[in-house]
Parts: structure tokens; sequence; C-alpha cells
């Protein structure tokens, strides 16, 4: 029943779950918590009624409307998460160099739970058995070392994962969980192939298998669903505070609803970090088998070694980046012949 309900709605799905649901959930919330005590704040004197049952028709526009607006704001919501608008200079830097460490450590970590397992079966290098002696004395592991060696294959799996939402290269560390965990997958083929996914997105989607489409459309769409929550649940908790300071009909229910939607906005944003490993595979995905038929589509043969796919899609993403330069012609090599007169073409 879901792929058909899927199918029949096509694109909108994404747009209904992943923003007016959420939006309607919000608004329910309002509703049913909030607007009851402020029928004598004047701003919000009309709308309270919505929470009398008389407004479910408005209820519903509202949630579709306020869905689309988020729809359309999406990229600022998402860069100010990420941590690219509206972040001060320090407050970046210094973003960026505590998830440097987080990350340094997390590999430490890793690298030593793996030369202490090596040691135990005594198949340890002269290197190996340095590098093990300098990090089972290092000051940044001590804190962890215990419980490192207490862990379970789990343990250590989730620490690869935790590891695995961060980006390669000190270049392209965010200052934000949620901004890593989406770089790692917008430079994901760039590191590969030398392909600027970010800025060839619209030519990779146009040729791109329509079931890898469908999954990064699909698999976006649970990370803004709880991006929606957690804007909602934020503008929610502006909304409680103005009604604690200006009524006191029903104080104790507008506190306590504070307090719970407090307490879940950081459970969705770590929801949204979490959502993002399903969407960094399907953009992996659209990259692996989408850049053959991109290569077609703009008459190129790609090469056999992968040193040289990778300088074909170096040439290729200048194209559209910088104006015409002689040396694109060294694209010529990669071109396709033209096809001989009188065969069909498909």
């Amino acid at each position: 029943m879901g792929d058909i309900a899927k199918g029949a709605l096509g694109g909108a799905w994404t747009l209904l779950v992943g923003w007016v649901l959420p939006t309607a959930l919000n608004l329910a919330v309002l509703t049913t918590t909030l607007l009851p005590s402020l029928r004598e704040v004047p701003p919000f004197e009309h709308a309270a009624s919505l929470a009398a049952g008389r407004g479910a028709p408005a209820f519903l526009t509202g949630s579709l409307m306020l869905g689309l607006v988020l729809n359309a704001l999406q990229n600022p919501l998402y860069r100010i998460l990420e941590g690219y608008l509206l972040w001060p200079a320090p407050a970046y830097a210094y973003g960026c160099r505590r998830h440097q460490a987080i990350r340094r450590s997390l590999t430490d970590r890793l690298v030593l739970l793996r030369l202490e397992r090596r040691a135990a079966d005594a198949s340890l290098s002269v290197i190996d058995r340095a590098d093990l002696t300098l990090l089972s004395h290092s000051p940044h592991l001590a804190r962890y070392r215990d419980l490192d060696q207490r862990s379970t294959v789990t343990r250590r799996a989730l620490l690869q994962e935790r590891l695995a939402r961060y980006p390669v290269g000190d270049g392209h560390l965010a200052p934000t969980r949620l901004g890593n965990a989406i770089r790692r997958f917008e430079v994901y083929a760039y590191d590969r192939y030398q392909l600027d996914s970010q800025l060839l997105w619209n030519e990779l989607t146009a040729t791109a298998p329509e079931q890898a489409r469908r999954q990064v459309d699909t698999a976006r769409t649970s990370v803004d669903f709880f991006v929606c929550l957690l804007y909602g649940h934020l503008a929610l908790l502006l909304a409680a505070a103005v009604t604690l300071t200006s009524t006191t009909t029903g104080r104790p229910a507008v506190a306590t609803t504070a307090v719970v939607l407090a307490a879940l906005v950081p459970v969705w944003y770590r929801s949204a970090v979490s959502a993002t490993d399903e969407w960094a595979a399907a953009v992996r995905a659209l990259v692996n088998v989408g850049r053959h038929p991109l290569a077609a589509s703009l008459g190129l043969d790609i090469p056999k070694e992968l040193a040289a796919e990778r300088t074909m899609w170096s040439l290729v993403s200048r194209i559209p980046r910088i104006p015409y330069h002689e040396h694109a012609a060294a694209l010529d090599r990669y071109r396709r012949s033209p096809a001989p007169a009188g065969d069909d073409v498909t």
C-alpha cells in the first residue's frame, strides 16, 4: 500500500512526508497546548478558535501552506544547522577545530584497537609496534582506553560508523555534526573520481537511472522530516515563552510542554544526523552508477584506467565552473567518435 501511495503521489511524497507532516504535528501541539492559554492575548485570540475544533479546514490549510514555505526555505534552514549561515567566524572556526579533534580521536581509537588485536596474534611489524606504544600512552586516548578494551564488536562498529560520518580531509570539515554528515557525501564523487557532483548535480540526476534518483529523494525525506520537526519545536518553544509571559491561564500545561519540547530538540537533531547514513549511501550509489550514463550523454567514453578517468572528470568539472580556455581541448581525447552516416543512434 505504501508503494502504491508513493507511486500515486510521485514527487509530492517527499514534500508531504518531509515537510507537511511534521508541520502538521507541530501545529497540533500548538493548537492543543498553547493556543487555549492565549485566548486573552490579542495576536492569538482569533487563532485560538482552532483549539475548539472549529477550524479543521484551517488547520489542514495551515499545515500545507507552512509546509510549502518551509520546503522553499530548506536551503537556508539546512545551512544554519550545517554551520554555514549566520555563524560568527570564531564559532565556525571553533566548531571545525572541535570536530577535527573528534575525528582524530575516533581514528586513533580504531587504530589502537586494531593494533592491539594484531599484537595478540604476534603479527606486528616494527613500525606497527612503535605506533602501538605511541597510541597506548597518548593522553587524549586515556579516557577511552578502559571502555574500548571492554568494547564488543558492535561497539567497535559504532565507532566506525561515527567516523564514517566525517568527510575526508581537514579542509572539508564543517562546524556541526549535521554539516559533516552531509559534507561526507558531497565530496564523495570528487574524492573518488575527481567528479564535482555538486557542480554537475543536475546533469548527474538527469541521466542517472530512475531507481538511483528515487533512492536519493526517499533517503533525504527522513532527514527533512527531523529537520522540520526541530525547527517547529524551536518555534513552539518561542510561543511557549510568549505564553508564560503573557497570561496565567494553563501555565502548568504550557511549562510541561516547553520542557518536553526542549528535551526533544536534541533528539531530532541526532535523528537527522543518523538519517544521513541512508542519504549518503543513496548518493554514493547515484555517483557510482550514474557517472557512466552522464559520460555517455556528454559524448565521452570513460577510460579503463581509474587515473585517466579522474583526469577526464577533472576536465569536465572545469567547463561549467570557469570560462572556456584552450586547455579544455585536452578533453578531446576522451570524446566519442562520431557515428558513421546511416547508422541508427539510440
